[in-house]
Formats: structure tokens, C-alpha cells, sequence
């Protein structure tokens, strides 16, 4: 955040300053919308959720060093009244970004947009000061939090950007328009709020290269079709990235390693150099060239592109995340959300890791699927059983048909199915059913709220 009064923000977002001692008091921190993360120096921005509403925190905030509020109404304690906090945080990210000019780039898809920006990130800070969404802030209020923690010495600014409806993209453009654009893949994710199917979850997507001034640079998944039609929606550069022959940065010599890591050759225009990921699941070299097509659309060269990646970790919490117990089992916390995508490719990479070893499949339900739900699960039941494992333990809350689906299927062809009501349920289950040297996977939508259960099943034993 550059230091601003004030005085100066109430101008940019058109506030009327409340309880405000002094007009000339200095923001020099980044924004906050919860007051359990406010920084000394920084604005609260308080916003009204389904459950809590940030106005009933003032005082928590300006006790924890909040400077001010951003708020919709007076609330006791220095405030910035607007009538739209949402808009007015987006107002103040818009007008940051015009003083201090960083290279903006702007990703998104239906799977694998945490991941790729978090190793697109740790690509980057190598090369110059970097400034990332953190965990998965990617909406109308957690992308201008994240533009908010840039300053006059940051060069990349890499904006994980979300839609769940048509026109998100257009709006999150809006507020910070990208010089790069990068598109992952389309699925099902968000098709229930979409539209149909996948082509209406693509119109959506397409709207990040819509966005692209002539001179900017669309990178394109040269494996799906759906995001290759966006290539005459943009007026931006082309540059297309994958496994594919046609694909100008792309991976050759694909192959396992130890731990169900990968390697391959990455290939650019300018070069190439071997790369050695330190995350599970071969799906992981689509995100990996989705990010080092970024880097090479910046300027970077091969060798320097594959230090990065052969580098880097996971940094975000619930994807894919291991956790070796004391006992010898091993627990896969890929709790965060779950699509058709994401599904497969988490319990791909499980059965690689596990080998030999007993697994078992803590699942729970994949949201916003519409009326492909039943039959996405069953299909799901169907492919624990094709991969051979063991246990399946089925949490029923979210969508309790659907699970029925799932556990019907596995059971038929001989897994071992076990139903629980909750995630309470799910972690006695699998407690009870575990055993040393095991390998447990663990996913579902984020608001089945199976990362309680993940880390409960990783907590310490004896």
C-alpha cells in the first residue's frame, strides 16, 4: 500500500469522513475485511455477510490498529462512510494500481488457479518483487485486498481471478486490467450458476482475454478446445501452452518420479531445461506450463523458468496436502473444493503415491453441479473402484442422494463402503477404520467443510 490520508482516500472513493479525529492520518497498510487480520497502519473494511456483518467489529479493528473503517454507516470509531463498501474497495484498488504501474497478470479457470498461482509466484520472486493473491482471494473483495498490499516497488502483480456467474471476469477486469492473461481449462465447476454446460462456463472465462489491450499477451491451454476458442475473443498476442505439439511452451518427456512427482523437458521459444516438481499428481505439469508460459511471455528464459519450478512448494493450504503420522499413515488433505476435475486428478495422484499401500477415500460431495450430480458421483463411486481402493467412507451431508450414488457404485464392484452422516461422523469412521502405513484422501466442496476432518485425521496419535 503507498501512504495515503484519509482525506485522500475519502476523495478517491467518494467517502464522508465519521469519528475521524484527523483528515490527515496516514493509511500505510494493507486493507483487511476480517478484524482477526487487521495490521497496524491499515483500513477494516467492513462488509455484511450471510452470517456476520464486519460493522459489529469496528472497535475490534481500530483496537487491533486499524487506522479507519471503510463502512457503509457510522459505527463509533473512525470511519470512511460509503454507500458501497464492495465498490469503494474496488475504487481504492483502481486508483493504487494507476500510481505505481505494475505488471498486471490476470489467470483463471475452472481447476488448479491456486496452484498455478502460487508456483507462478514463487517463479517470479526470483526474478523480481512479486506480489500474489494470497490463498484463494479471488473475488470483487479479495482481489482489490490483494492489488491493496502492492506498492511502488512491486513489479508483478498476479491476480488469481474467480467467476462464479458471467460478468465476474468482466468486473475483476474492470478493476485491474491485465497486461497477461492466462486461461487453465474449463470443466463443471460453477455450471450449476453458469449456464448449461461447458460452453457456457467458457463464454464466462473468455471474458479475462476480452479484457486484453492490443499489446497484452493471452495465454491459452493448447489441450482444450474450449479455451482455444477464446483465440478470437482477444486482441492480444497469442501464445499457447501444453502438452501438445502445437503449443509453444510446452512439457516432452513426461514422466513419473518418486512420491508421484513429475518431471519433464520444458520447452519455450527460447530454450529448454529439465524440471523436477515437488507437488504430487500429474496434473501438475498442466499447471506448471501454464505458469512458465507466463514467465516466458515476461522475458524469462528457459534455465531460469525451471530453477523456479524445480524450486518451488505448495503453498496453499488443502491441496493436496500430506501429512505423515507418526504411525505411518499418510493423510491427503485436498479438502479445499472439489469438481468433476479436480476428483479425478486428486485420486490419480493418491493411488500413485500410496503404491502398494491400503488407501481409503474420504469423500464428500462435489457442489454445483446441477442436474449432472447423481451421475458425477456415481461416476466418482465407479473410478475409486477402477483405481483400486480399499475404503470408501461417503459423507452424506451436502448432498446425501448423490453420496448414495458414489457409495452404490464403489460397492458394487467390491470396495469396502462406509456412509457418514457429517464430518463428525466421517472422522470416527475413519479413526476406527485406519490403520498404520495407510494412505487417506480426503475431498469435497469447501462448504462440506471435510478440511475439519482432514486435520483431525493428521493430528498427533498415542
Amino acid at each position: 500500500m503507498i501512504p495515503m490520508t484519509l482525506e485522500e482516500i475519502a476523495q478517491v472513493v467518494g467517502a464522508t469522513l465519521h469519528d475521524v479525529p484527523d483528515p490527515r492520518a496516514l493509511v500505510t497498510a494493507p486493507s483487511a475485511v476480517d478484524s482477526r487480520e487487521v495490521v497496524p497502519g491499515g483500513l477494516f473494511a467492513a462488509t455484511a455477510g450471510a452470517r456476520v456483518d464486519g460493522h459489529d467489529y469496528a472497535a475490534v479493528a481500530i483496537a487491533g490498529g486499524a487506522v479507519a473503517v471503510l463502512a457503509a454507516r457510522p459505527v463509533g470509531v473512525p470511519a470512511l462512510v460509503v454507500e458501497d463498501v464492495q465498490l469503494a474497495l474496488g475504487l481504492l484498488a483502481r486508483h493504487l494500481l494507476e500510481q505505481i504501474s505494475p505488471t498486471v497478470i490476470g489467470l483463471t479457470g475452472s481447476v488448479g488457479k491456486t496452484t498455478t498461482k502460487d508456483l507462478l509466484a514463487q517463479v517470479l520472486e526470483r526474478h523480481a518483487a512479486t506480489v500474489a493473491t494470497d490463498r484463494s482471494f479471488n473475488n470483487e473483495l479479495g482481489l482489490p485486498l490483494t492489488v491493496l498490499r502492492a506498492d511502488a516497488g512491486t513489479r508483478y502483480l498476479v491476480l488469481e481471478m474467480g467467476a462464479g456467474r458471467k460478468g465476474d471476469l468482466r468486473y475483476l477486469t474492470g478493476l485491474a486490467p491485465p497486461q497477461v492473461g492466462l486461461v487453465l481449462n474449463v470443466g463443471t465447476a460453477h455450471v450449476e450458476r453458469m449456464g448449461a454446460g461447458p460452453a457456457d462456463v467458457a463464454e464466462a472465462k473468455g471474458e479475462l482475454v476480452e479484457g486484453l489491450a492490443v499489446d497484452g499477451v493471452a495465454l491459452l491451454n493448447a489441450d482444450d478446445p474450449y479455451v482455444m476458442g477464446m483465440a478470437g475473443r482477444t486482441r492480444a498476442r497469442i501464445l499457447l501452452y501444453g502438452r501438445s505439439a502445437q503449443a509453444q511452451v510446452r512439457a516432452e518427456d513426461v514422466r513419473m518420479t518418486g512420491g508421484a512427482r513429475t518431471a519433464f523437458e520444458l520447452v519455450t521459444p527460447c530454450g529448454r531445461a529439465p524440471v523436477e516438481l515437488d507437488l504430487i499428481g500429474e496434473h501438475q505439469v498442466g499447471n506448471a506450463l501454464a505458469a512458465a508460459a507466463v514467465a516466458t511471455a515476461l522475458g524469462l528464459a528457459a534455465a531460469e523458468i525451471a530453477d523456479g519450478l524445480n524450486a518451488a512448494r505448495r503453498r496453499s493450504a488443502g491441496r493436496l496436502e500430506i501429512v505423515e503420522r507418526l504411525d505411518g499413515v499418510t493423510v491427503v488433505n485436498d479438502a479445499y473444493n472439489a469438481s468433476p476435475e479436480s476428483m479425478r486428478a486428486g485420486l490419480r495422484a493418491v493411488k500413485a503415491l500410496a503404491g502398494a499401500r491400503r488407501t481409503v477415500a474420504v469423500l464428500g460431495a462435489m457442489g454445483q453441479q446441477a442436474h449432472a450430480s447423481r451421475a458425477l458421483h456415481a461416476e466418482m463411486g465407479r473410478l475409486v473402484a477402477d483405481l483400486g481402493f480399499d475404503v470408501l467412507i461417503t459423507v452424506g451431508s451436502g448432498d446425501p442422494l448423490a453420496m448414495a450414488e458414489a457409495a452404490e457404485s464403489a460397492g458394487r464392484q467390491g470396495v469396502a463402503v462406509h456412509t457418514a452422516e457429517d464430518v463428525a461422523g466421517a472422522v470416527k469412521l475413519a479413526t476406527a477404520l485406519l490403520e498404520p502405513g495407510d494412505v487417506v484422501f480426503v475431498k469435497a466442496s469447501s462448504e462440506i467443510g471435510l478440511g475439519a476432518c482432514a486435520r483431525a485425521l493428521a493430528a498427533p496419535t498415542g
